[in-house]
């Protein structure tokens, strides 16, 4: 067995099909099936069996797949670093972020780019168990989540702690036209709230905040997206609570942003990446753009 049998039998898995793996290969199909054949004799195990016109992996080579995985992806890290240490940064950094964090993001990517022309960036979007699901499976390299979330595979870089705000329609009138509104008012007032699709985040903070003071909110609808949210508040729908930063690059027509008295609703955020692999310099620099230029990247 070597890495190109290997390799072999990785692309049939992936595609499924001997056909669409030798076109992916940019071979004939005979000698990628005797390829497989051979992996399997040596083996004394079947690999991968037909069931109509797919390829599915049987139990043993279920168990080779994932440590083929594994080893391609220490491989392909292997290169980047090697290629990192002669070329100088290049080639692309993937970046995780929650969408109301997501301001965070313009500013160092334009002073990145300037520094490091070379590099180009692919951005994915989601709620932070997705993003935390992204960097497990190698999708991204480095995330910008809301917290909380499980951090034992993740190293991590807290950012500033920051206020949730309450967001209402400007044509609410009836004790909501001043510039700070109390949890009690929140709580009797039609509200529109974040919430992850997997996990504890932020509907839980705030209603937990509420039931701390014996409160029940009228919650009328959940959603995991901001804009969508504030969308309905300009409608008149109802009002959100959320972290402040999700409305800097918003244009509110026709809603207006008011502090929440009495009680202290923190949002805390966080910039992770996977524990135990190589992070790229790419990455590192990026990351160091989050700290003051006092301080050098802590990798705890």
């Amino acid at each position: 067995m070597d890495i190109r049998q290997l390799r072999y039998f990785y692309t049939i898995a992936n595609e499924g099909q001997i056909t669409r793996a030798a076109k992916r290969l940019h071979m004939a199909q005979p000698p990628l099936s005797q390829s497989l054949k051979a992996l399997e004799s040596e083996l004394g195990v079947t690999l991968l069996e037909r069931n109509g016109r797919k390829m599915e992996l049987t139990e043993a080579g279920m168990v080779l797949y994932k440590k083929t995985e594994g080893i391609f992806q220490h491989f392909d890290e292997t290169i980047t670093e090697v290629k990192e240490t002669g070329e100088g940064l290049r080639g692309k950094l993937s970046i995780g972020c929650v969408k109301s964090c997501f301001s965070y993001v313009p500013p160092r990517m334009h002073l990145f780019l300037k520094k490091y022309p070379k590099v180009t960036f692919e951005l994915r979007e989601g709620d932070s168990y997705r993003l935390a699901e992204l960097l497990n499976d190698r999708h991204i390299d480095l995330a910008i989540v809301r917290l909380p979330l499980e951090m034992k595979a993740f190293s991590h870089f807290l950012l500033p702690d920051e206020e949730y705000v309450a967001v209402l329609p400007k044509q609410w009138g009836n004790g909501t036209s001043g510039k700070s509104i109390s949890i009690t008012d929140l709580a009797d007032i039609p509200l529109l709230l974040l919430h992850r699709i997997s996990g504890v985040g932020q509907y839980e903070i705030v209603i937990n905040k509420f039931e701390k003071y014996g409160l029940t909110p009228n919650v009328v609808c959940e959603c995991p997206d901001a804009d969508m949210l504030l969308e309905l508040v300009n409608e008149g729908i109802g009002a959100t609570v959320i972290p402040e930063s999700a409305l800097s690059r918003l244009h509110l027509q026709e809603a207006k942003v008011m502090q929440i008295k009495e009680a202290e609703l923190i949002s805390r955020s966080a910039v992770i990446w996977a524990k135990d692999r190589y992070l790229s310099k790419s990455a590192t620099r990026f990351i160091e753009l989050f700290q003051s230029k006092e301080h050098t990247l802590q990798l705890h």
